[in-house]
């Protein structure tokens, strides 16, 4: 042996100590990189389904509201609005929307669960533009066969009061039918159909 002794048990708690802090350093490595995989709190709640009060919707109304960040409508149609859908078939793209976004419970005439009750995402298939309101029947900016719906004043794009788009217009298809169901006659949930 040497002259200086070695003192196992000092090297070993000195490896021992080592290995903790190494272990715990580690550890405070790993914990961010880990929670990045997860969704945010934000992330969650901008996802999550709305829900909508429409006992107040009156009669040709529509409201807004927002969904994954973009804008919801939700019109109450007039039976006279229900009545002039079927007037258009001939002048749109897809009358029966069979090249659209929409869940199966609204693949019909109407493009809804509840005729008289229509909810679509705001946003023109075009260029994602945020189409206006336009329930009035031949306005001189929009012609004498206009019978209400949306106008995108960014380039043009048309729709009916369903949703579906004209024919010789920018957008390519039908405005997107938002997975949705009425949890009573009087509320209805956005963003969740299960």
């Amino acid at each position: 042996m040497s002259d200086q002794q070695v003192d196992n048990s000092k090297r070993r708690f000195l490896l021992i100590a080592t290995g903790i802090a190494g272990a715990v350093a580690g550890a405070g490595v790993a914990t961010p990189f880990i929670a990045s995989f997860f969704p945010s709190e934000r992330a969650k709640a901008a996802g999550a389904p709305v829900e909508l009060d429409i006992s107040k919707l009156e009669l040709g109304q529509q409201v807004t509201t927002e969904w994954r960040g973009k804008p919801v409508w939700v019109v109450k149609r007039t039976p006279e609005m229900l009545a002039n859908l079927p007037k258009l078939d001939s002048k749109l793209t897809d009358p029966t929307s069979a090249d659209s976004e929409q869940p199966e419970y609204c693949n019909n005439a109407a493009r809804s669960i509840k005729p008289e009750i229509w909810v679509a995402l705001g946003v023109c298939t075009h260029l994602g533009c945020s189409p206006t309101f336009r329930p009035d029947l031949a306005p001189a900016d929009l012609g004498s066969d206009w019978l209400g719906g949306f106008y995108c004043p960014c380039h043009g794009s048309k729709f009916d009061l369903a949703g579906r788009v004209y024919s010789g217009v920018p957008a390519p298809k039908n405005l997107v039918i938002p997975p949705h169901k009425y949890i009573t006659e009087a509320r209805l949930l956005i963003g969740d159909d299960k």
